[in-house]
């Protein structure tokens, strides 16, 4: 491999530099995620609508950080809210999901074509 190539190996990118990427990299970049959200967001793929306090339980995490995460989620629209039915006494109680793995992907994966033409645009422009 060249020094300017880019090797791809079981769901990790290394990059010349000899870095390592993995999908938590490139959401953390592209999204701004932690891998808290990153966490949330793949429980919330491979389940059933879960509430917050299912995810507290399942990943170990405070309720504010699964708040955090699940509020950006929703923010971007790779979760939705909603209502838990036959719970009618006192406040609603809300599950969350995630879109379809088919949205998923094709929403990642057109935001980050959009992201690598932008950022081919500035090193094209800087470097002009």
């Amino acid at each position: 491999m060249s020094k300017s190539q880019v090797e791809i190996q079981e769901n990790r990118i290394k990059l010349a530099s000899g870095k390592e990427l993995t999908l938590v990299n490139i959401l953390s970049f592209c999204y701004d995620f932690s891998e808290t959200d990153v966490n949330i967001l793949l429980t919330l793929t491979k389940s059933e609508p879960k509430g917050t306090e299912e995810l507290e339980q399942e990943l170990n995490l405070s309720k504010a950080s699964i708040n955090r995460s699940l509020n950006k989620l929703l923010e971007l629209g790779m979760v939705m809210r909603v209502k838990e039915s036959g719970n009618k006494a006192g406040r609603p109680r809300y599950l969350y999901k995630a879109i379809s793995m088919e949205e998923l992907k094709n929403k990642i994966l057109n935001e980050i074509k959009e992201c690598i033409s932008s950022l081919i645009k500035v090193v094209d422009e800087s470097l002009a």
